[in-house]
């Protein structure tokens, strides 16, 4: 059959109702699109994001990274001259303060210390006499004078002697893993041969650990009388840490001994520490200054170990009951601070406020506001034209834009920018808002 016999055969009746049919579905096309859809694009509500003014803590920090190692780095050697006679410990054990190490000969100590006595004895004995003969002459009287300075100087002698016979026991001065031993029984030990101790002290300090016997050490393999310059002993804590930090002369006068200080590890571990010292003295780097400061952790710093990067905050300024609301929400144009009070039918009232110290994205209200007051973070009402949309957002200074590439902190919006999150609330994921 052709076209033509085929359209003969249709009846006129059937023509007329596909032509209605036909310009029915474009009416309708035309009123969805027209009127229909961007209708209800403008019916679109507006989205807000709130937060209620609360009591917080408020900190000040200042933030750096540093590298953990042990608190206790001593290098310990005798003080003394003479043969080492005993070694108690080796490479690998574990020592606790005031634990015998070494122990040298004491003959020559002994006799040392017996002649300071002698001498002591004479001195007295010179000093009586003078007395004795004093017969108030300038003469006599500086006869007594200088018995008396004898005295003094045997008296020191003789402590020193004493203090000799002590040093012939070498103790630990810290508790610790012993990782070295550079002595053996035979040795030839030669006081002054060889540099004194080395590293950190317990206490965070800087600077070398004393302790009885403790001081400079020669020692060999055999019992040549050959000195050395090594250690006898080194001692490395295993449950105390420090960190070494160098901070900016910007940031160094808000930091004090005794500061608190918070640490993390990069799997996010938290650790607490003190200022334990503040340096005098700068070194400079890339032609700025930096101070050392050293932090020691508290507690045994289960998980740490020599080398470990830690992020360091210290908290030089903590105040607590704090009233505050999201930074977002203040807006300060001339030096006037204004926030937008929300009332609980939703009606919205621009209130002046003065601020205080802003931290963690929070701003300080000292008058203006009360505990519980709700206030505007952010709003915006989607468009009827695209993906397009009319926003307004609360901010200092004004400035801040979403949605659509601004910044806001924590969750995200719809149209392509970041979130944002108050005290209160969350993001703003698939365009719904918190606490609307």
């Amino acid at each position: 059959m052709t076209a033509r016999t085929f359209f003969r055969s249709v009846p006129r009746g059937a023509w007329l109702t596909t032509g209605v049919a036909a310009v029915a579905a474009v009416g309708l096309s035309v009123w969805a699109f027209g009127f229909a859809i961007p209708s209800q694009a403008g019916a679109t509500e507006t989205v807000t994001r709130t937060a209620t003014a609360e009591l917080r803590t408020m900190e000040k920090a200042v933030s750096t990274t540093g590298t953990v190692s042990p608190a206790v780095e001593d290098s310990v050697s005798f003080a003394v001259s003479g043969t080492v006679t005993a070694v108690k410990v080796a490479a690998g054990d574990t020592v606790k303060k005031g634990q015998t190490l070494a122990t040298v000969d004491t003959l020559q100590l002994k006799a040392d210390l017996l002649q300071a006595k002698a001498d002591l004895a004479d001195a007295k004995a010179t000093l009586a006499s003078a007395e004795d003969d004093d017969d108030g002459t300038s003469a006599a009287t500086a006869q007594v004078s200088a018995a008396e300075a004898a005295v003094k100087v045997a008296k020191a002698s003789v402590s020193d002697a004493e203090d000799a016979m002590d040093d012939a026991t070498l103790v630990a001065p810290d508790a610790g893993l012993v990782t070295a031993v550079d002595v053996a029984v035979g040795d030839k030990i030669s006081s002054g041969s060889s540099g004194g101790s080395s590293g950190s002290s317990s206490s965070g300090g800087a600077g070398g650990s004393s302790s009885s016997g403790q001081g400079a050490a020669s020692s060999s393999s055999s019992s040549s009388s050959s000195s050395s310059s090594s250690a006898a002993f080194t001692i490395v804590s295993t449950d105390s840490w420090s960190v070494d930090v160098s901070i900016g002369e910007t940031d160094i006068a808000n930091v004090t001994k005794g500061d608190q200080v918070e640490l993390s590890t990069d799997d996010g571990t938290a650790y607490y520490g003190t200022v334990s010292e503040v340096g005098l003295l700068p070194s400079t780097s890339s032609g700025s200054a930096e101070y050392p400061v050293t932090i020691d952790i508290t507690g045994k710093g289960t998980g740490l170990f020599d080398g470990v990067s830690v992020d360091i905050s210290i908290v030089y300024e903590r105040r607590t009951d704090v009233l505050a609301v999201p930074s977002m929400a203040v807006t300060t144009t001339d030096g006037t601070s204004t926030v937008t009070v929300v009332a609980s039918d939703g009606t919205q009232k621009k209130t002046t406020v003065k601020t205080g110290d802003t931290a963690d994205d929070y701003t300080e209200i000292t008058s203006g506001l009360s505990e519980g007051d709700t206030v505007l973070v952010a709003s915006f009402t989607p468009s009827g034209s695209g993906n397009s949309t009319q926003n307004s957002q609360n901010g200092q200074n004004g400035n801040s834009q979403f949605p659509g590439g601004g910044d806001f902190p924590s969750g995200d919006f719809p149209g392509g920018g970041q979130g944002g999150q108050s005290g209160q609330g969350g993001g703003f994921p698939g365009g719904q808002g918190g606490n609307q």
